[in-house]
């Protein structure tokens, strides 16, 4: 198989690479990400005039891209810049809008990738711990549509949203893989109710409680109690492009700690000629290609019909880059120092970045049992 990117990616990358780098400076970036709405609609905006967000979804949709490698070079160079606009909300809820959406239903994915809508996954809730099966939240159909209620947890820029999809259950226990619903509902619904919070790493996220929000029938998405396998799709675009989010952060964090190997000196020597150090930056190195590695796997992987090779392949690249981004956020701060822990320096918010996506989507411990229990299934 050919790995190497095409014409139009390459061309694609190099845009979004010297957008990021001349208009997405760390000083940017963080006036951004830690400011009242946690992105700038305007950069927003500007991301989707040049095709960054249409990249995520196929031409048959409106876009121009839509396979696994697209998606892992937008969210590479994303990672790249550290990138806090919404784009995990707009990949996960518009690939689900792709695979089940009625005609009028599509009609969001204009507005998507046009940059004038907000969306957001409202999937999560306290207690979950990833499990993507676990559903509380209530629907239940009645003469008006469908009346939900319940609580999610952790919505990416939940307050921040024009358009949520919500999973509810419409039948079966609270753990089953049957029963589950998803639902399309306006981020200004009434009965919704939305808890807005900085994140750490930056951007928003949101607690949201529904209290008897009523949509129409229209808002459903997909069949009724099918939902799951909607859902894990969805799920699995989002898992590839925090790869892939991560791979760019990583090569970030390697050069700038390469960079000061080679300027900060003691003793009269650049403390990269020090052989302990050498060690640790090639492995360092070795562990970032093999990041590489696995993020093409699930690129590739994504867009295969056997469920299982490609649930596999996401869950084994979510593993490696939980592990590898940790492994280099600590590796990087240990070599800078102590200025490695400033907020001036860059590197910090990457470190704080890389620890992060460990934790979004189902951390390495999640993984990597999902991993082994989808192999007993081969």
């Amino acid at each position: 198989m050919n790995f190497e990117h095409t014409e139009d990616r390459r061309m694609l990358a190099d845009t979004l690479h010297r957008f990021v780098t001349e208009q997405y400076g760390i000083e940017t970036r963080n006036t951004v990400a830690y400011g009242e709405t946690g992105h700038s609609p305007a950069l927003w905006q500007q991301f989707a005039e040049l095709g960054a967000i249409g990249a995520l979804f196929p031409e048959a949709d409106g876009g121009f891209g839509g396979a696994g490698f697209d998606i892992a070079v937008v969210f590479e160079a994303l990672g790249q810049g550290l990138v806090v606009e919404p784009f995990l909300g707009a990949l996960m809820v518009g690939q689900a809008l792709v695979a089940a959406g009625t005609a009028a239903q599509k009609a969001h994915l204009a507005s998507l990738m046009g940059g004038s809508t907000v969306a957001a996954l409202a999937h999560d809730e306290p207690g979950s711990h990833y499990q993507l099966a676990y559903v509380t939240t209530q629907a239940i159909a009645n003469d008006k549509g469908w009346l939900l209620t319940g609580q999610k947890a952790v919505v990416l820029f939940g307050d921040q949203a024009d358009l949520l999809l919500v999973s509810a259950r419409t039948s079966g226990a609270v753990d089953s893989e049957a029963g589950i619903s998803l639902f399309l509902v306006p981020g200004n619904a009434v009965g919704l109710a939305c808890r807005g919070y900085g994140r750490m790493d930056g951007g928003r996220a949101a607690e949201i409680t529904l209290s008897n929000v009523q949509v129409g029938a229209d808002a459903l998405l997909g069949a009724p109690n099918q939902g799951m396998a909607l859902l894990e799709r969805a799920v699995g675009y989002g898992i590839l492009a925090l790869c892939a989010e991560a791979l760019g952060a990583m090569d970030v964090a390697k050069k700038s700690t390469l960079e000061y190997l080679q300027t900060r000196k003691q003793f009269g020597k650049p403390i990269g000629s020090f052989q302990a150090l050498q060690h640790r930056m090639a492995d360092v190195l070795i562990e970032v290609e093999q990041a590489r590695s696995a993020v093409i796997n699930a690129a590739a992987a994504i867009d295969e019909d056997d469920r299982i090779q490609r649930e596999r392949a996401l869950s084994a690249a979510k593993y490696t880059l939980g592990r590898i981004g940790t492994l280099v956020a600590q590796e990087s701060i240990q070599l800078h120092g102590g200025i490695g822990m400033t907020w001036e320096l860059p590197l910090s918010h990457y470190a704080k970045r890389l620890v992060m996506i460990d934790h979004q989507l189902g951390d390495e411990d999640h993984h990597l049992a999902r991993f082994m229990a989808l192999g007993q299934s081969l």
